[in-house]
């Protein structure tokens, strides 16, 4: 059998264009990494908000009880509490006197104050990595 000869030009135009395809095809595989991990990431925060979500009722009731027991265990408790949120992420919606915003907070009623002030929080809001995940339930002023 003979072989048959391949122009230069041609093996050239081959070779460029085989080295194209793989450098495309190593650039797709490494966003398909990249994403991935982005989703697992997403899945991970996801799984955990619902947790904290659940986590904050139980905080809730637990402050509920200090107000009344003011009891030294308990503070202590609920403090380490919050120190764990804290530590995974977790803020804590700083509205009582601030302005009302409604990116954070959710105005259960408005009562005589000072026009769209705070004027007390009826549930606490909070972020996870400065997302809210629950608003504060609060009571705005609506003017005098």
């Amino acid at each position: 059998m003979a072989k048959k000869k391949i122009k230069k030009p041609v093996l050239e135009e081959k070779l460029v264009e085989l080295e194209n395809k793989w450098k495309r095809a190593l650039a797709d595989y490494a966003n398909l990494e990249k994403r991935v991990a982005k989703e697992k990431e997403d899945f991970v925060n996801f799984s955990k908000g619902c947790l904290i979500i659940k986590m904050l009722a139980v905080l809730d009731d637990l402050e509920r009880c200090q107000r009344h027991l003011k009891d030294e265990g308990l503070d202590l408790s609920i403090k380490r509490f919050k120190e764990v949120l804290k530590s995974e992420g977790v803020e804590e919606i700083e509205a009582l006197g601030g302005d009302f915003d409604p990116r954070l907070m959710e105005a259960v009623e408005v009562v005589k104050g000072l026009k769209n002030k705070v004027l007390e929080v009826t549930l606490k809001g909070y972020l996870l990595n400065k997302k809210v995940i629950r608003p504060a339930k609060v009571k705005v002023g609506g003017g005098k």
